[in-house]
């Protein structure tokens, strides 16, 4: 048989055998039921053994061809419309939409094909076994429905695995128990499709009620069996619908970038992380040429990705850019992948990847600051071995003006000998601040005079104030140490300083360093009188890699690095400004020390 005649053939409601020379070629599931035999034990048998008593077979045999047997249904005192009760029964199934109406659907059934009696529906889940649902034609015994038990004769008939369903609580019972008040008898058939309970039916009989539990039951079974695949369907199609609800949410939400397009490259699926990174919705894209999305020079290396997927071949590692709308691209990486419908063929193309155009900035990022720890440990050994002779020009600098003292030296060569001494002292001092300002390790607490911190940092500023044209103005009072991190503190006004030299216009300008004592605090401010900022830019200057400096002259870091410092030893750091007017930041330390400050070279 192919295989849809073959399905419509398992699933047929009626009982049928295909019959050649008298036994059993085939059977189909209601036949095995209906002879009380297990679906796979019919083949090879004698067709007329296999018959219970008052079993009869419709159909002709011709010679040795194989013919088709169909097995009449005896239901003695029901319906004479029992064909027309199915066909009611098969329609109103296939109108279901959820397992109430498959339930209602049976009861009308029941009560058509079974009058007299009364019946009782229990639905169950089939991974738990747990009653959901239960429908009676009569009122339920007091003290509500017995256990869910099932005949073991019953459970074998329909294929299902005794052991299963025990140890899913099912009770196995030698005779069926009435569910219906005033039922003295009652036959229950399960509900089955493959391995699985649905639920149970059970027909009940009151005293005098017609029919019997042998009589009924090979109907009941045939009335129950396309019930019992109706639910299954509609499991299955609520699973699905589940599933694919559930991986719909989560491919939309996904922080990767996800496409997925047809064979004609239009786009199927454009998540949420692509609608934000393109600024395009989805209204927008759905539908659309997936290469219309990319710029003009990346669509035939795209093109050909997406061929490569569709003659099914996964791509690793793509680079390409996305067009953005209102201007501009993005770096992503994609992994593709070929989507393989049910018959086998290739149906789309799926890209999963990430946007690389940050990544890629990190990426210049670091290589800038390998660069800047290079050359400062370039200049760290520069500043060492100028130290040495340095000693020796400001020792005998020393040594031949003490001779002057002597009257051994020409006044002029004096002043000279005192220039040169005074020259080297300062590149000692300028080598030692260094040093001490690029040493790592911890930045201990300890008693610091800020006036004399900030003499330090614009001293080690001199060459940027120097270049800047910049006139250095002091306005230091009086004021308590504080307890602090040397080394953290002499960085916060480093950067300060040497900010604020770069802020000043060509023609140059002046740099303020101020300092007061305000009860437990100190205020230490750098001010200078150049361009200013607007509130816009005020508003993200501490943001780590935001810079205004042009000609990639700042990464962004060195504010958000001052204030961190200044947050470890308990204070802050404000700004304020005005576009042409100058900036002021302003530095707040608690007098004792609250952190654990590191310095950061």
């Amino acid at each position: 048989m192919h295989d849809p005649l073959s399905a419509a053939f398992e699933e047929l409601a009626i009982p049928a055998a295909l019959v050649e020379r008298g036994r059993v070629v085939r059977a189909n599931p209601a036949f095995a039921r209906s002879v009380g035999r297990d679906p796979g034990a019919c083949a090879g048998e004698q067709l007329e053994a296999m018959l219970r008593p008052g079993q009869l077979v419709r159909g002709a045999a011709d010679g040795d061809a194989p013919w088709l047997a169909l097995l009449d249904l005896p239901s003695p005192g029901a319906d004479p419309g029992v064909a027309r009760a199915l066909l009611d029964l098969t329609r109103g199934l296939a109108q279901s939409h959820a397992q109430e109406d498959v339930a209602a659907v049976l009861a009308r059934a029941l009560s058509s094909l079974f009058p007299g009696r009364a019946h009782c529906i229990r639905l169950v889940d089939p991974k738990t076994l747990a009653q959901v649902s239960l429908l009676a034609s009569a009122p339920i015994v007091d003290g509500g429905p017995p256990h869910v038990s099932l005949r073991g004769e019953a459970v074998r008939q329909a294929g299902l695995s005794e052991a299963a369903l025990q140890s899913g609580g099912l009770r196995l019972v030698d005779e069926d128990v009435p569910c219906c008040a005033g039922s003295v008898r009652s036959v229950a058939v399960p509900l089955g499709a493959g391995s699985q309970l649905f639920g149970l039916v059970s027909l009940e009989y009151p005293p005098g009620a017609p029919g019997g539990p042998a009589l009924d039951e090979p109907l009941l079974v045939q009335v129950t069996n396309p019930a019992a695949t109706g639910l299954r369907n509609l499991r299955s199609v609520a699973e699905l619908t589940f599933l694919k609800n559930y991986l719909e949410e989560l491919l939309e939400n996904a922080n990767a970038l996800i496409l997925v397009t047809n064979r004609q490259h239009h786009v199927l699926l454009f998540n949420r992380a692509v609608s934000r990174l393109t600024r395009l919705g989805g209204e927008d894209a759905l539908g659309a040429d997936l290469l219309g999305l990319l710029p003009e020079g990346e669509r035939e290396r795209t093109r050909a990705v997406l061929q490569r997927g569709i003659d099914g071949e996964a791509v690793t590692g793509f680079e390409t850019r996305l067009s953005i709308r209102g201007g501009g691209e993005a770096l992503v990486n994609f992994n593709t992948a070929p989507i393989v419908g049910h018959g086998g063929e290739v149906e789309g193309v799926i890209a999963i990847g990430q946007d690389l155009t940050a990544l890629k900035a990190m990426e210049r990022r670091a290589e800038h600051f390998q660069r800047l720890a290079a050359v400062g440990q370039v200049a760290a050994g520069i500043v060492h071995e100028l130290n040495n002779p340095l000693v020796a020009v400001v020792t005998y600098s020393d040594h031949l003006l003490e001779r002057r003292r002597g009257r051994e030296l020409d006044p002029g060569d004096a002043e000279k000998l005192r220039r040169i001494r005074d020259a080297g002292e300062r590149i000692q001092r300028l080598a030692r601040d260094l040093i001490t300002y690029a040493r790592p390790g911890a930045d201990s607490p300890e008693p610091l005079d800020l006036g004399i911190l900030l003499d330090q940092a614009a001293r080690m500023c001199d060459p940027a104030l120097r270049e800047a044209r910049a006139r250095v103005l002091q306005e230091i009072a009086p004021a308590p140490t504080i307890l602090g991190g040397r080394a953290g503190l002499l960085q916060v006004f480093v950067n300060l300083i040497t900010n604020a030299a770069q802020a000043l216009p060509e023609r140059g300008g002046t740099v303020t360093l101020s300092l007061q004592g305000l009860g437990d605090e100190v205020i230490a401010r750098v001010s200078d009188d150049g361009k200013g900022m607007p509130p816009e830019v005020q508003a993200r200057i501490f943001e780590p890699f935001f810079s205004t400096k042009e000609g990639g002259r700042g990464v962004g870091l060195g504010l958000s690095i001052v204030q961190g410092i200044v947050a470890r030893h308990g204070g802050t750091i404000d700004v304020a400004s005005e576009p042409d007017r100058g900036t002021t930041f302003a530095v707040r330390l608690p007098l004792r020390y609250q952190g654990t400050s590191e310095s950061t070279p």
